[in-house]
């Protein structure tokens, strides 16, 4: 099985409010509400998604401060702050001010109702979760920070609660995985796509993400020092997750060599030592060379899947945007595999996406073919491609993009990958279908501006992803 690499976890700021007056007019309040901060804690860390330091109760504004300033040195991506009771404002601002970080205000009742009956002026206390939602806001708004959400319900037992914390956990640790990315660069973009050119000092001025130059000359000293033992691993390691396929009816689909085997191998082998001492987090890769360097990219394909599915995300045609956008996919859970739109059918209503080069492995359907290609249509090589297709059942489309003013964007849509055929030609394919029908999505999808190259994802993460671009301020328009 395919060894996943270990992800970051964002990391949340996690504190809870109350009201200093209370304590001395009802004396066992204070811990009431400390045990329900505390039974929220642990249901926070039970998710596994994300790291919760916590900041304990916040009652006053000189304690807000303190609070603040610890979180900010904590270096927290996100903040939850669970309103326990009724709290000023002025225990709020100032953690949100000195933190540095976006807050997620939590109006959360211990239960769905009070029993208004035998309930005591105690009881409405401890209910009183909501009470200071419109004044925490007000203040918020008034001091120029929006809060990213208000999220009410109940504390314990609550579905839709608890979906809507999930995502916001995972949108922390986009944010961390994505300001704390090393992605490499290597060679130059395919000639004439204009919409994959990209200003690598945007990437560090959006998010924190670091550009890696890369020269072909680095993954040429990789492969010198790839030991006939690794490639023996290698190919080992290759068979196992892969099907050899014969030649398909395609005429330019080959037989598989051991020449091809033992390449791919070696290159597979070279990539991980490049990624290693780079300490990279993805790469995107294109290179139109001859000779040696010419048989170095046409043997990349092989090892960039098998570290796209570890969780390093390997973008084709130096599309540094998408390798990105597959990078969030892959946070969120769903892979992200490197495509574009292919051919339509329009009997059945849905379109082929997908590419030639690396895939997202893990989210195929069945156990991904390795075939033979004489040639790579438009460009130089030959060599051993991926044939696969994501498996049935919700997908999600990410693409990011550029505005006339140079402004990130992302653009996004859900769709449904289909049982079916797809053509035998070394590249991935998956039958999508769209609920506007396949020619009104393509015309909407076109217009809205992306690259022609987006990540697609198994399963539905448009909710997760609109969490994901509110703390990484970054427009997202989602083609519906």
């Amino acid at each position: 099985m395919l060894e996943r690499i270990e992800i970051s976890k964002g990391r949340i700021g996690y504190f809870h409010l109350g009201h200093q007056p209370y304590w001395q007019q009802f004396p066992e309040l204070k811990a009431q509400l400390e045990l329900y901060a505390s039974q929220f804690k642990e249901k926070l860390m039970a998710f596994g998604q994300a790291e919760i330091i916590d900041g304990g109760l916040v009652d006053t504004a000189q304690r807000a401060r303190e609070v603040g300033d610890y979180f900010r040195a904590q270096g927290v991506d996100l903040l939850l702050c669970y309103v326990t009771t009724y709290a000023t404002s002025a225990v709020l601002l100032p953690v949100v001010q000195r933190s540095g970080a976006d807050v997620v205000l939590l109006g959360l009742q211990p239960n769905s109702r009070m029993d208004c009956t035998v309930s005591t002026t105690f009881d409405q206390l401890c209910h009183d979760n909501v009470t200071s939602l419109p004044e925490l806001c007000c203040a918020l708004l008034r001091a120029g920070i929006k809060p990213l959400d208000v999220l009410v319900g109940a504390a314990q037992g609550d579905a839709r609660v608890e979906r809507e914390l999930s995502q916001w956990l995972d949108a922390a640790t986009v944010k961390r995985n994505v300001t704390d990315a090393r992605l490499g660069l290597l060679g130059h973009v395919y000639e004439g796509m204009l919409d994959m050119h990209s200003d690598p000092t945007m990437f560090h001025g959006a998010w924190g993400a670091h550009i890696q130059m890369l020269e072909m000359c680095d993954l040429e000293e990789a492969v010198c020092g790839v030991a006939a033992s690794e490639v023996a691993a290698k190919l080992a390691e290759i068979k196992e997750e892969f099907v050899l396929a014969q030649p398909s009816h395609d005429p330019i689909a080959g037989l598989i060599s051991p020449e091809d085997l033992d390449w791919s191998a070696r290159v597979a082998c070279a990539l991980e030592k490049l990624i290693g001492a780079y300490k990279l987090d993805g790469m995107a890769y294109y290179y139109k060379g001859k000779g040696e360097y010419e048989k170095l990219i046409s043997g990349m394909i092989i090892g960039s899947s098998l570290l796209t599915g570890r969780g390093i995300p390997m973008a084709g045609e130096l599309d540094l945007k998408t390798c990105l956008a597959m990078l969030i996919m892959d946070r969120l859970g769903c892979g992200g595999s490197f495509c574009e739109l292919h051919p339509v059918d329009f009997d059945d209503d849905i379109v082929l996406v997908g590419h030639d080069g690396p895939a997202h492995i893990r989210i195929s359907d069945a156990k991904p073919v390795i075939r033979k290609l004489k040639l790579f249509h438009g460009k130089r090589g030959s060599g051993l491609s991926v044939e696969f297709k994501v498996r049935t059942g919700p997908v999600t489309l990410l693409g990011l993009t550029q505005t006339a003013g140079g402004d990130f964007k992302f653009v996004a849509a859900k769709g449904e990958s289909l049982k079916g055929e797809i053509p035998r030609s070394g590249n991935t394919n998956t039958r999508v279908r769209f609920a506007t029908g396949v020619a009104e999505f393509i015309e909407k999808w076109s217009l809205a501006g992306p690259t022609h190259h987006f990540a697609l994802g198994a399963g539905d993460k448009l909710s997760a992803l609109q969490k994901a671009a509110q703390v990484l301020k970054t427009e997202l328009v989602v083609v519906s």
